[in-house]
């Protein structure tokens, strides 16, 4: 597989739906056909394949020359240019055929993404296991997060797993305005957030279940972070709720949106617990219903699947932390690195 480093443009012929899905990171999209040009070549290819090709032709010269005219002025013509499309096919060979006849340092990436794809899932089977993970634990608010952020600043070697996930791994998880990528983008994502790091460092992670919302990571970065050093985090419930009202604004001022995405949980809590949720979010309680909500579903449920993923998790060393500030956290990272950071 090619060093995409080396270019300073990355062409994806395909349609503006298939680079949505997955695409080699900084790649550009520049599509020869679009979504419904894509769909209409497709059905007329059924049964008057010459006819789709013709059609599909005239599509891409006419998107081709638009591009040329409106997008390859804005990269160096002296650079090296790769394109690529679904197989490395027709799409990316009409691309290719043009910038070459213009006079462009231009590749055609063999196999074209579907190769690039089977390389992805081939590399986080073989990288994740390359590096000694240090891997973070506690209950949902505990600040685990934040202080991922403060090891990071603190010159720490960090992977922020829902970051990357763009998901806070719980039901009530999701971002506002901000969608999961697919599982294939993610997959993308994280092997270039692994490509950055130095298998010779220690790498921070913070503990996840097999899935974050609706992303799933790969089993040798699971089976990896068992096998490294866990580091328990605690907070007291006062800084908990408070982390809770600052990270679900959304939800303090929406309770009943919160409500309807933990019906799914009213099976597993019992209908009586439920209904004292609904209680306190239609009398507007909300720091007493995060609190609610800690104590009696997501700190056992917490407990029995840490306990799963880590059985001796409760003889790690465990980390007080007593400010959640920035300062704070910056302060306690120093520290952890100066202690396990080696």
């Amino acid at each position: 597989m090619h060093d995409f480093s080396c270019y300073s443009l990355i062409i994806d012929a395909r349609s503006p739906r298939e680079f949505a899905e997955d695409h080699i990171p900084g790649a550009v999209n520049m599509p020869v056909v679009n979504n419904d040009e894509y769909a209409e070549v497709g059905t007329l290819h059924r049964t008057d394949k010459m006819g789709a090709y013709s059609i599909g032709v005239r599509y891409s010269l006419a998107n081709i020359a638009r591009h040329l005219s409106e997008d390859l002025p804005k990269y160096p013509k002296d650079g090296k240019v790769l394109v690529y499309c679904f197989r490395g096919g027709k799409r990316s060979k009409l691309w290719f055929d043009a910038l070459e006849t213009i006079g462009y340092d231009v590749q055609k990436l063999q196999g074209g993404w579907k190769a690039y794809r089977r390389w992805v899932n081939e590399q986080l089977e073989t990288v994740p296991p390359k590096f000694n993970y240090h891997v973070l634990s506690g209950p949902t608010g505990c600040g685990k997060t934040r202080l991922l952020c403060a090891l990071r600043e603190a010159g720490c070697q960090v992977v922020d797993l829902e970051e990357i996930a763009c998901h806070r791994g719980s039901i009530i998880g999701a971002v506002p305005g901000s969608p999961q990528p697919s599982q294939k983008y993610f997959d993308t994502l994280l092997l270039e957030e692994l490509a950055k790091c130095d298998p010779a460092r220690p790498l921070w992670v913070e503990a996840e279940s097999k899935k974050i919302g609706n992303v799933q990571l790969p089993a040798s970065l699971l089976d990896s972070m068992r096998k490294g050093t866990t580091i328990r985090v605690h907070a007291d419930m006062r800084q908990r709720v408070e982390l809770w009202r600052q990270d679900y604004k959304h939800f303090e001022e929406d309770p009943q949106g919160m409500l309807e995405r933990l019906r799914f949980i009213r099976s597993l809590v019992g209908g009586k617990e439920y209904e004292e949720w609904v209680k306190l979010a239609d009398e507007g309680q909300m720091p007493e219903l995060f609190e609610r909500l800690m104590r009696n579903h997501y700190d056992p449920a917490y407990r029995r699947s840490i306990l799963r993923e880590y059985p001796k998790i409760d003889q790690s060393p465990l980390i007080e932390l007593n400010d959640l500030s920035p300062a704070g956290l910056l302060e306690v990272a120093r520290q952890m690195r100066t202690q396990y950071d080696t």
